[in-house]
């Protein structure tokens, strides 16, 4: 069996090696191929990008080379896919090559795109970025008092993000001794401040304790950056000196272009994880590229790659899978002050966030170093 991982993120990493553990035996005797095609020799750790903003880590401790992260017999190849020819079973790349396959697992991940809403890239940070996060720590080292504006879109990768950006920025104007200077402002599109209820029933608690100004039901429509507001499609309008941005995201624009899934989003079986429609018994997707309405979070690539790859190694040995993916999230949640709490949760269970503290916050500060052994499948 041959088989094709397009995008060498968490999702399709984690997913190349756990099933290269899994059929080592096929791969060794020719059985079975593993091939990994990439738009970059480099593995990023996205999640870092938070504490760049904050200036807790620095830009090269967020990068390794990605062939130094595989297994051996996984073969891997820089050269973008350009173009999905799923009926044909095969890919054709950058370099006009073209690779067959049996099983294609697409993981492409996702983009912000600021550019979406009026007004909002060149008048406000955000931290999705490493040019971003750079400019996310010196804009707020500038900041001398105002009003902070968080303003997020939907949907977005890393569903705590807007609560974390708030909290450690809150942390961070506290250290700088300009908290009684700065009036917080938090908005969120939907009628509570978080995607998942639990989440935003803590977080409204957590707000209010710290005096963490809300208003929901706020989706951004522009910005007036001549009069630094922040304009909403509900008609409200708020005043800014200093605008955080959660931009929306799409999938990659190569899913858009191959007319794989609206917005690059690609309808995939929330359990099976495979490719909604003709096509989809040979196609599985992983991570921010399906539209499952779950998280865009590294760790639900994780789960998902994990259930995958024990799948195809089962249709390899056995000739079917052996399991369904359960919607197992588990996203930790910085709250300032060196604490941290989590979210973890599945189809069937809801979060149930606990009071933030120290402990969970240097778990959190462990796992970003520890992030590479998770990528190799030691974690």
């Amino acid at each position: 069996m041959r088989v094709l991982v397009v995008g060498g993120g968490m999702g399709g990493t984690i997913f190349a090696n756990n099933l290269a553990r899994r059929i080592s035996g096929e791969l060794k005797s020719g059985k079975a191929s593993i091939t990994m095609l990439s738009a970059s020799d480099k593995h990023a750790y996205l999640p870092g990008l938070l504490y760049v903003a904050f200036g807790k880590m620095m830009p090269d401790e967020l990068y390794r080379e990605q062939a130094s992260l595989l297994e051996p017999t996984i073969n891997f190849i820089v050269d973008p896919v350009e173009t999905f020819n799923l009926k044909d079973n095969n890919v054709v790349t950058k370099s006009g090559k073209t690779h067959s396959y049996d099983v294609i697992v697409i993981a492409t991940g996702s983009r912000p795109t600021p550019e979406s809403i009026p007004g909002l890239a060149e008048n406000s940070i955000n931290v999705y970025t490493e040019p971003n996060a750079l400019d996310f720590f010196d804009k707020i080292n500038s900041f001398k008092g105002g009003r902070i504006v968080v303003a997020v879109g939907l949907p977005h990768k890393c569903p705590m993000i807007p609560l974390e950006v708030t909290l450690m920025m809150r942390e961070f104007v506290a250290e700088k001794g300009l908290l009684d200077k700065t009036e917080f402002y938090y908005t969120y599109p939907i009628g509570r401040l978080h995607s998942l209820e639990n989440v935003g029933k803590w977080a409204a608690g957590e707000f209010a304790s710290l005096g963490i100004k809300t208003e929901t039901l706020f989706n951004m429509k522009e910005i007036d950056g001549k009069n630094a507001k922040v304009i909403s499609e509900e008609g409200s309008e708020v005043s800014y000196d200093l605008l955080i941005a959660v931009p929306p995201h799409k999938g990659m624009e190569v899913i858009e272009k191959n007319g794989l899934g609206q917005n690059g989003w690609i309808p995939t079986n929330k359990t099976t994880l495979h490719m909604e429609g003709e096509f989809g018994k040979n196609v599985i997707v992983l991570g921010d590229t399906t539209n499952i309405p779950l998280s865009k979070a590294g760790s639900t690539a994780h789960f998902e790659a994990e259930a995958a790859a024990e799948n195809v190694a089962a249709v390899i040995k056995i000739g079917r899978p052996v399991r369904e993916y359960d919607g197992k999230v588990f996203c930790f949640i910085e709250a300032g002050g060196n604490r941290a709490t989590y979210a973890q949760f599945n189809y069937l269970n809801p979060p149930q966030p606990r009071a933030p503290n120290h402990m969970i916050h240097q778990f959190k500060m462990a796992y970003n170093r520890l992030y590479w052994a998770s990528a190799r499948g030691i974690l």
